[in-house]
């Protein structure tokens, strides 16, 4: 009898706790307002923060404003003593690159796109013969040793089908990845605008890899050959296409660049070290070439500031006495719209272990109506990425919390794994999951300002990205809370990036 009072007792405490912790966290997350996120947003994206280009004037104004905003909170530096995790990128820039073919020469982002690696001190010439596909039976047939190769990449994993080629000896490539003229002209023109910045990315050694990237169009161009009949010959017969004569050169030139990651870190109490992080990415694209600040409002200003708000939420209870169990790490990083590079660096240099991260929660653009809601009756939602990859909780343990707290719509149509978006490899929770850290993406969905100087905050809709704001915190005080961290109990079935 004894024994059962004492369980009984036991279950009735733990069932008043629960209810109580979930009080409390009605309380504290009633702090995080719509007037608070819209403070904090006109300033992070102002023009005076020049749009927060990685490794810029404004990126550097804007990790001091998230540093001032922790230390305000009471917050620890988790970098012996500070909030900033620093770390130099290379900036590389192809001051110089040639691709001839035949009497033909081909103007860089215009007709082709430089997207390889190379740094030559004059000119050479090579044969231009055309691949297709990078198959063995393709290989078997076309000798692509000391060749410029022609690759029909559409459909294909490029990263893969360029190793494959320059393995095979090739001494470079030019390669279709889309098919249209009009898609082509689109990222053109994007290199162009940004060929005066350079390239940003961790430093390393150069690789004599000269890849040119074609039109469809350009590829039926350079062979004199219609684009249906190499689309045939790609599959088949690559051999039939006539060898062309080509020149190229690159020359290149880098420079380092300082940036850091910001954060701070709330110790949790009898479960202090397993640590949960919460993330954004506070960078964007800078100015663009017709000298507009591209503010970027939503992507991710709206994150940012959210992870704000609810690391002021959290500060909050702890001053109040209520301390998590488990520590959490309020993560803002840099050079996601790079590449994801801040977030690659922390897990590559986690300041805590991975091994005991339970969880990453990831928020990048959470303050917009994307186009599949903005004529629906009910525009209260959230699309969801990542939730039931590695663990089978974490995804029951976010819907509980909308259902009891917020009631927004939850969608998980890009999580897909087909989707052809891929936004699960485009925001920086993949680093996390690519480590088999459970993680979860909260995302709004794209819109017609996504990267475009138009991305302001009057067009934020704060009442919404505050609900919003509002689930990812009560999320999160569960998973820093509950009695066991999310157990890792499924294998990714996404492919690498």
């Amino acid at each position: 009898m004894k024994r059962n009072y004492a369980l009984t007792g036991a279950l009735l405490l733990m069932f008043s706790w629960q209810v109580n912790a979930q009080d409390m966290a009605v309380k504290y997350a009633s702090t995080i307002t719509a007037g608070d996120l819209e403070k904090h947003l006109t300033i992070l994206a102002s023009d005076e923060m020049e749009g927060r280009d990685t490794g810029e004037k404004g990126q550097k104004m804007a990790a001091e404003y998230l540093a001032k905003f922790y230390e305000g909170l009471g917050l620890a530096g988790p970098v012996d003593g500070s909030y900033y995790q620093k770390f130099n990128l290379a900036s590389v820039s192809f001051p110089e690159v040639n691709l001839t073919v035949g009497k033909k020469k081909l103007v860089n982002n215009q007709d082709f796109v430089f997207i390889g690696d190379g740094d030559m001190k004059k000119a050479a010439k090579a044969d231009l013969v055309f691949l297709g596909l990078a198959s063995p039976e393709n290989l078997a047939k076309v000798d692509v040793k000391g060749k410029i190769v022609g690759l029909w990449a559409i459909g294909s994993r490029a990263q893969t089908v360029v190793k494959d080629v320059m393995d095979a000896g090739a001494a470079g490539i030019v390669i279709v990845t889309m098919e249209g003229q009009a898609n082509f002209d689109r990222l053109a023109n994007r290199y162009k605008s940004l060929s005066g910045k350079g390239r940003l990315g961790f430093e390393q050694e150069t690789k004599q890899e000269p890849i040119f990237l074609v039109s469809s169009d350009q590829m039926s161009s350079l062979f004199a050959t219609p684009v249906e009949i190499l689309k045939e010959a790609a599959k088949n017969n690559p051999e039939s296409i006539k060898i062309q004569k080509a020149s190229f050169l690159v020359k290149k030139s880098k420079k380092l660049v300082p940036t850091e990651n910001v954060m701070a870190y709330l110790e949790g109490t009898d479960k202090k070290e397993e640590v949960l992080v919460i993330s954004s990415h506070y960078d964007h694209t800078g100015i663009d070439s017709e000298g507009r600040v591209n503010n970027g409002a939503d992507d991710d200003g709206s994150g940012t500031v959210s992870v704000m708000e609810i690391a002021e939420a959290f500060a909050m209870a702890a001053k109040d006495g209520i301390k998590p169990r488990r520590s959490i790490l309020f993560l803002n990083v840099t050079g996601e719209e790079k590449g994801l590079l801040g977030s690659e660096y922390y897990s590559d240099h986690p300041i805590f272990p991975l091994e005991n991260t339970v969880n990453n929660i990831n928020i990048d653009m959470v303050g917009r109506i994307d186009y599949e809601y903005q004529d629906a009756e009910n525009k209260d939602y959230v699309y969801v990425i990542g939730s039931e990859m590695l663990s089978s909780q974490l995804k029951t343990i976010n819907e509980y919390n909308n259902i009891t707290h917020t009631n927004l719509i939850l969608d998980y149509r890009y999580d897909a794994e087909d989707d052809p978006n891929r936004f699960y490899y485009r925001s920086d929770h993949y680093n996390f999951a690519k480590h088999n850290i459970p993680v979860i993406f909260f995302f709004n969905g794209v819109h017609d300002d996504y990267h475009q100087h138009t991305d302001t905050v009057d067009k934020i809709e704060f009442p919404l990205m505050t609900k919003r704001a509002q689930l990812i915190f009560h999320t999160a005080w569960d998973l820093a809370n509950r009695m066991n961290r999310t157990p890792v109990d499924r294998t990714s079935t996404r492919a690498e990036r």
